[in-house]
């Protein structure tokens, strides 16, 4: 049984990606649960998200989260009666609400509730974030399709950022891009949800760069990343991560093993901080732990990676595209220059990066 969420900004394509998920999973012999839309379950029983009423915005999103945690956890329940592999799909989950009011408020509800940003976080397996259109698809934005919808452009574009950085910091968040072709928004979907169903996937190499940063960057999200690999077997490789991100700082445990076929499975586990030192203790003689400020953000609809070296290779900059289809062009930012094209330059590899010279 896996929880995945599909959240994303204003007219990202939820609706539709949520109907191919339910027909290509159920194919291949899934049960897929669809838990709705909590916010418009309220807005369409009476709720106003947009009132001046403080007292009653605060119970109001107050019950949102306790019913998206009730009804998660009713479906768990259903889920766990069958005896055939389950998928539960949350259209958005408990962090995208937070997004839409104060810190301050959010940080008392959970309190209150017993909980925390960091828990309700780690109830998923996956968060696969899909790009408003309001942020290089413009042309297909719209809010004919939803009666709930009133924001404009701009204001969908910053709550596509402020539904990201609710996110950030879960192991296998995941930003679905806008495409020239909408079908190939869509195909990634399944792909990703593949990954964590640990089904054999094609190896798809993302472009890299070696840039120089010009100018600064708007909206970028900051963390540091720690970077160990282990002894592993042939065709397979083990590596810890450490990221930190708002002084919060969360393990993951990454194995990806090449197949004959030349087919990849890929299987990413949060790890508690003492499986992570003792599993320090199996690291690689060979290779030194990599560490690197990450700065996240989109632009024109694409998003992006920018890794400085700290340690080793001090000053390095690569960008790493995330989900940019063969065909398509790369939307470089301005505020980068970009110094050399290094997509299948395996020396560019963290793999090989991390080598003691």
């Amino acid at each position: 049984m896996k929880r995945i969420v599909l959240t994303g900004g204003p007219c990202a394509g939820k609706t539709t990606a949520l109907v191919k998920i339910i027909e290509h999973f159920s194919s291949l012999g899934y049960k897929v649960f669809i838990i709705p839309e909590v916010p418009t379950l309220f807005s369409q029983a009476g709720m106003d998200y947009l009132t001046d009423n403080k007292d009653f915005f605060y119970e109001g999103e107050k019950a949102t989260l306790e019913m998206q945690l009730a009804l998660e956890e009713k479906f768990m329940r259903m889920a766990e009666t069958l005896n055939v592999p389950t998928i539960i799909v949350c259209d958005r989950g408990t962090m995208d609400i937070s997004a839409y009011m104060k810190p301050e408020m959010w940080q008392e509800i959970t309190l209150k509730m017993n909980t925390s940003s960091e828990t309700l976080r780690q109830r998923y397996d996956a968060v696969l974030h899909l790009v408003s259109a309001a942020d290089g698809a413009e042309q297909f934005y719209t809010t004919a399709n939803n009666s709930e919808r009133t924001e404009g452009l701009e204001l969908a574009r910053e709550l596509d950022k402020k539904i990201i950085q609710a996110w950030m910091g879960h192991p296998h968040l995941r930003v679905i891009n806008n495409h020239e072709d909408f079908d190939n928004k869509i195909n990634h979907v399944l792909q990703e949800i593949s990954n964590v169903l640990e089904l054999p996937q094609p190896i798809i190499e993302e472009r890299k760069y070696i840039v120089r940063v010009v100018g600064d960057i708007p909206g970028a999200i900051e963390s540091h990343i720690y970077q160990t690999y282990l002894t592993s077997e042939p065709r397979s490789e083990v590596r810890l991560r450490r990221r930190t991100l708002n002084g919060i700082s969360v393990n993951v445990r990454t194995t990806k093993k090449t197949l004959p076929s030349n087919e990849q499975v890929e299987t990413e586990r949060q790890i508690d901080n003492n499986l992570y030192k003792s599993l320090l203790r199996q690291a690689d003689p060979y290779r030194q732990t990599i560490h690197k400020k990450r700065q996240t953000f989109i632009w024109k609809g694409q998003f992006f990676e920018l890794d400085t070296y700290i340690q080793p290779n001090e000053g390095l900059q690569i960008l790493e595209t995330k989900g940019i289809v063969e065909h398509e062009d790369v939307n470089f930012p301005p505020f980068l220059e970009v110094c050399e094209d290094i997509t299948g330059k395996t020396e560019y590899y963290n793999y090989n990066l991390a080598l003691r010279k």
